[in-house]
């Protein structure tokens, strides 16, 4: 299935500050070395410091992430985007008007809306981590060099 890996992704959410950070913070650790990855959203946010934390534990660093807006985007020559809201799922379809791309919707929570302890805040984000670990492998195979 890696022979089918499409040679860019794009991922996308509302404010990539959350989602598509860490899909693309994922699919650059497992799949960086055949695909170019990027990130964006319908509008930049800010880091989140429970994104940091939990890719870390997987030894990402995500310390020079930058929250950027499709508008900002220094290639658009995309194989593939993957929307990961509805914004971004409406905002991801207006680009196939004028490119010839494709357009995947992975509906993901957003873990930043779960409240209470720093724990079970984290429990959220590993959760939308290790879902997109799981949907990264089912659309794009596993790479037995990368121990995917």
């Amino acid at each position: 299935m890696s022979e089918d890996l499409p040679g860019a992704v794009l991922f996308a959410c509302g404010q990539n500050c959350i989602r598509s950070p860490m899909a693309e913070g994922l699919m650059r650790h497992f799949y960086g070395h055949r695909v170019h990855v990027a990130s964006c959203g319908v509008l930049p946010g800010e880091n989140d410091p429970f994104v940091h934390a939990v890719m870390d534990e997987m030894g990402i660093d995500m310390t020079n992430f930058a929250p950027k807006a499709f508008e900002d985007l220094e290639d658009s020559n995309f194989d593939l985007v993957v929307s990961m809201s509805p914004c971004a799922h409406h905002k991801a379809m207006e680009m196939t008007r004028t490119m010839a791309i494709e357009v995947e919707y992975w509906p993901t929570m957003d873990p930043s809306v779960v409240m209470g302890s720093r724990e079970q805040i984290m429990d959220s984000y590993r959760s939308v981590r290790d879902a997109t670990i799981v949907r990264l492998k089912e659309r794009f195979g596993t790479l037995a060099a990368r121990g995917v």
